[in-house]
């Protein structure tokens, strides 16, 4: 089974690049959707409750990740600090279940897989992927995107800070798509990838 890994700035379309494989016949792994799942575990939650207190639970006793975010990626020094203690509490049992996904999809006889993963490099999970694909996107696009998911430009600003350069996600890549055009023209590329994809 080959290994997709996408790669891009905040809001630069990487789900949409997803969606797309997925009708061409890709496995779609969302590592966002695991760490909400890992978000639930009570041990999770009671080591999160210990450090950030009651305030970063909604009233259905889960964690609020608005509240976390809120926290994580506050403008300051101590948000740093806070945000390596989260991915430390989260990222090994994430990269467990993201394991265990990808055996049970090779097993079933699925041949590629996607990996969408926000934190793909820093969590290194670039090395488990047989490709990377870039998704490249103009700043004031993925601003604008990031605007209509109701965040603020300082919060999208802070976050990306807290990811690897945008440059240096592109060198990684062995695909650049360039999503800054119609839907049918990123549509276009991914399928160029695909049928190259398939001739290797």
């Amino acid at each position: 089974m080959k290994l997709i890994g996408l790669l891009g700035g905040i809001a630069s379309g990487k789900s949409v690049v997803a969606k797309h494989l997925q009708s061409l016949g890709a496995a779609v792994l969302d590592a966002d959707r695991i760490g909400h799942d890992v978000l639930r575990l009570p041990e999770i939650k009671a080591a999160a409750r210990a450090r950030w207190g009651d305030g970063i639970f909604s009233q259905d006793g889960e964690i609020a990740r608005p509240a976390l975010a809120k926290i994580v990626f506050a403008a300051n020094q101590e948000s740093q600090r806070e945000l390596e203690y989260l991915e430390e509490l989260t990222h090994p049992e994430i990269r467990r279940r993201m394991s265990t996904e990808l055996e049970l999809l090779a097993a079933s006889g699925v041949e590629v897989a996607v990996l969408d993963a926000p934190v793909m490099l820093k969590a290194g999970w670039n090395k488990l992927c047989d490709h990377l694909i870039f998704v490249d996107s103009p700043r004031e696009m993925r601003l604008a995107h990031a605007l209509a998911r109701g965040w603020t430009e300082a919060e999208f600003s802070e976050r990306e800070s807290r990811q690897e350069p945008i440059e240096h996600k592109r060198e990684l890549a062995d695909f650049v798509l360039d999503n800054s055009g119609p839907l049918e023209y990123t549509h276009g590329q991914i399928e160029r990838f695909w049928n190259r994809l398939a001739g290797t």
